[in-house]
C-alpha cells in the first residue's frame, strides 16, 4: 500500500476525521478539527493511506516583536502499524518544506531524553539539540481546579 504525504486544508475535515486508530491522542473532534484546519496559523501534514490519515506532524507558525517568523512543531505521530518505515521522516521534511515556504526563519521541536525513536528521527532529518535541561508546567483552566 503506498502513502500521501500533503499538507492538510480547510476541506479536509471529513479526511482528518478518518484518521485511523491511536494516531492521535484522542478521538477527532470535528469543532476542534474544524477550528484547527480553518486556522491559518495551524498546520498538519498528514500521510494518508487507503483514504485515512496514519500518520502526522501538526505545528504552529508564530512572530515575535523581535524575532523572525517562526514554527513550532507541537506533535509527530504515525500509527504502529506504518512505525519503522520512513513514514515519520517524511512528514516531518514535509512540514519543515511548509515552514521554508511561508517564510519561517526557522523550526523547533521539544522532545524528552528517553524518547529513542524522536531523538533519532530528528538527529536523521537535520535538527540540532540544543543540549538544555527543560523544565515544562502546565496551567489547567477547568472549572473544577
Amino acid at each position: 500500500m503506498s502513502i500521501i504525504v500533503r499538507l492538510l486544508k480547510d476541506g479536509d475535515q471529513a479526511l482528518l476525521g478518518r484518521a485511523a486508530p491511536r494516531v492521535f491522542d484522542h478521538r477527532i473532534d470535528p469543532v476542534l478539527a474544524d477550528r484547527f484546519l480553518r486556522d491559518p496559523r495551524h498546520h498538519l501534514v498528514a500521510a494518508i493511506a487507503d483514504d485515512r490519515p496514519v500518520g502526522f506532524v501538526s505545528a504552529v507558525d508564530y512572530w515575535h516583536p523581535d524575532k523572525p517568523r517562526e514554527l513550532w512543531i507541537n506533535e509527530v505521530g504515525v500509527v504502529a502499524a506504518w512505525q519503522k518505515r520512513g513514514v515519520g521522516a517524511r512528514v516531518l521534511q514535509g512540514m519543515l518544506d511548509h515552514a521554508r515556504a511561508i517564510g519561517c526563519r526557522e523550526a523547533w521541536v521539544l522532545t524528552d531524553h528517553d524518547n529513542a525513536a524522536a531523538l533519532a528521527l530528528y538527529r536523521k532529518l537535520g535538527g540540532v539539540e540544543k543540549g538544555t535541561d527543560l523544565v515544562m508546567f502546565t496551567f489547567l483552566f477547568t472549572s473544577d481546579a
